[in-house]
């Protein structure tokens, strides 16, 4: 479903060396995978021996018995399209592997053996095993089934977004793991039996190792290591189990859990391949160094028919409070440094900004307050200027002009009425009639007000508008559109409320209370005159959509490639407490207004890309004005 799948990770409970115990618990754990819609069910290095078997594992009789026990295994795979992926020791031309099988509705399709032996303190598996670093394009027989590719040169093929490759434990520890190949090959997921014991930090330090290598693959990262019931002489295993998703951690299961337990996490595949798609160092990889695999082809696998997992409601801004804190303070420094270099550059003696009592204008004002101070000038060098127009509420412009004089900044006011009253006589357009006309006239007096004011001072206008606004053309050709530096550009809108919030929290009053009251303002253009009771007439949450759900379909569309189908399915996922229809509406605002308002990006000014995602037509977003948006479904 729309690139999702269901990656299950699984320990059972076992007894070390009792096989016909060890398999019951599997068997039972393939059951429940298998009825909760599992795509992939990972268990354990060597789980249906247990691991920590010694020099048993010389004992032709268990290796018997390991091999009849997969035979009772795959034969109770028959029926379910789940693709187990299971350790236990196989034998080939007189040596023994680690390996892990993959069995799927009656079938082993593919065996591949672990490559990197540790050999060092407690572990000693040179001593049992052989390294299959170099076995390729070879088969064997096992459990009763004939010519088994075996190797590691091999990937599990279902379709494009679910292709598998698997690496084993010490694998991943190595210099350079195989599933770094795997991924430059088409693995999508990498899958991890293991057997890792516990020692004072090494969980987060295995945390830490499963998500930098699906950030450094660009995949989806599964790993299931043994549990309690691994023989405890020298060591203990605590069952771990993790799933990471091109760096971020899906999945981090309790450990020490003596019962046999299965975790059920859902990855998202067609994320990970669109984010492939637009990463040039992975593809110059894949194109230079990615080796020849064999792909052992799988049946499909069962559709979901949910998600079970939660998204981001606001996926630009971090969800941990401690991150938000560290991502606020990097954000305004980007921004804070941008506009001091471009000020040092261009030999500035001012910042010029209009401030008109919203977020936009607020942040830019704090921003360029902080480049002063940084570049050893006054705060009293940033020219804010109140510019009044018809819609303007007392609100808004009390808390701008109450903002200037607590920051320090110059105040000027200006009035844009009477100009744009001589502007509507010159041009015969009726002062009562509140279309676009009436709208866009004000938004370039100011603008050319700012400009020359700017060049009065000799200084440079610094730009207000944000990424949302950015993205949905929400702007005034040749107004609020241009400036000569934008340093909200990367922002987008939700971000930007927090910056605000953020720098409140940290200010004195009465800065405080006036950030605060204008986080709280709704977000208005205030171009058409007020209520009877000196309210907010123009609502633009109400005139677009909530910039929440704009905002979370600008990030998927653009990071991910979402499809629309998709970004309807994951915002009705995310956004429960809105109707369906008000989602709706707002995905077909989004797409019409993204490609029908590109031209306004292809002439934008510079500014800071603070994020994953910018639209800057230099840097970041090429894409030609006239695009068509007719072939996406609306």
């Amino acid at each position: 479903m729309f690139g999702f799948y269901r990656v299950a990770t699984a320990v059972p409970r076992l007894q070390v060396a009792d096989v016909p115990f060890n398999i019951k618990e599997i068997i039972a754990l393939i059951k429940e995978g298998a009825e909760n819609k599992a795509s992939v069910l990972l268990f354990p290095e060597l789980c249906i021996t247990g691991y920590t078997c010694g020099d048993l594992f010389h004992q032709s009789y268990l290796l018997d018995k390991a091999e009849d026990a997969l035979a009772e295994i795959v034969k109770a795979s028959k029926g379910y399209d789940t693709i187990i992926i299971i350790g236990l020791p196989v034998r080939f031309n007189c040596r023994i592997f680690s390996a892990a099988v993959v069995i799927q509705n009656g079938e082993i399709k593919g065996i591949v053996p672990k490559s990197t032996l540790p050999n060092y303190r407690e572990f000693y598996e040179k001593r049992h095993f052989s390294s299959g670093w170099n076995i390729s394009d070879t088969t064997v027989d096992l459990a009763g089934f004939s010519d088994v590719p075996f190797g590691t040169d091999l990937l599990f093929y279902v379709n494009r977004e679910l292709c598998i490759g698997i690496e084993i434990c010490e694998d991943l520890w190595s210099v350079i793991p195989p599933s770094c190949a795997q991924a430059l090959g088409g693995a999508t997921l990498i899958a991890n039996p293991s057997a890792s014991n516990e020692l004072v930090g090494k969980a987060a330090y295995r945390r830490a190792l499963v998500a930098q290598q699906s950030a450094r693959c660009v995949s989806a990262y599964a790993y299931a290591s043994s549990g309690c019931g691994e023989s405890t002489t020298d060591t203990v295993y605590s069952g771990h189990c993790l799933v990471a998703e091109n760096g971020a951690l899906l999945l981090d299961s309790p450990r020490f859990q003596m019962e046999s337990r299965i975790y059920f996490t859902d990855v998202d595949l067609g994320r990970i391949v669109g984010t492939r798609y637009c990463e040039s160092s992975f593809k110059d990889n894949a194109e230079k160094s990615a080796p020849a695999f064999k792909k052992i082809k799988l049946n499909p696998v069962g559709d979901l028919t949910e998600i079970r997992r939660s998204l981001p409601r606001h996926p630009f801004v971090p969800q941990e409070k401690s991150e938000k804190e560290e991502n606020c303070d990097e954000i305004i420094s980007i921004q804070v440094h941008g506009l001091a270099k471009r000020l040092l550059h261009t030999r500035s003696r001012s910042a010029v900004i209009g401030v008109s009592g919203g977020l936009d204008s607020t942040l830019a004002l704090l921003v360029a307050v902080k480049s002063m101070r940084l570049i050893g000038k006054s705060p009293s060098d940033v020219i804010a200027l109140t510019m009044p127009g018809f819609g303007t509420t007392d609100r808004t412009y009390h808390n701008a002009c109450q903002l200037v004089e607590a920051l320090g900044a110059t105040l000027r006011e200006i009035s844009i009425k009477e100009a744009c009253l001589e502007h509507f006589r010159a041009i015969g357009h009726d002062k009562d009639n509140y279309n676009v006309v009436y709208e866009n006239a004000q938004a370039r007096e100011r603008t050319q007000i700012l400009m020359d004011v700017a060049n009065q001072c000799d200084g440079l206008v610094v730009g207000t508008g944000d990424l949302s606004e950015i993205a949905l053309g929400f702007c005034t050709y040749n107004a609020d559109h241009i400036s000569m530096y934008a340093v909200n550009s990367g922002v987008p809108k939700t971000l930007v409320r927090h910056l605000v919030t953020h720098i409140a929290y940290r200010s004195e009053s009465p800065v405080r209370e006036i950030l605060d009251d204008i986080a709280q303002t709704p977000v208005s253009p205030e171009l058409l005159p007020a209520t009877a009771d000196g309210q907010i007439q123009q609502k633009t949450e109400e005139i677009l959509a909530p910039y929440e759900i704009m905002d979370f379909f600008l990030y998927h569309f653009i990071k991910y490639g979402a499809a629309p189908e998709k970004l309807l399915f994951l915002a009705t996922m995310t956004f429960s407490d809105y109707p369906q229809k008000t989602l709706h509406a707002a995905l077909q605002k989004f797409i019409r207004r993204f490609f029908s308002q590109q031209f306004k990006r292809s002439c934008m000014p510079d500014g800071p890309k603070v994020g994953s995602i910018a639209l800057s037509p230099r840097a970041d977003w090429r894409m030609p004005s006239d695009s068509s948006a007719s072939c996406f479904p609306q």
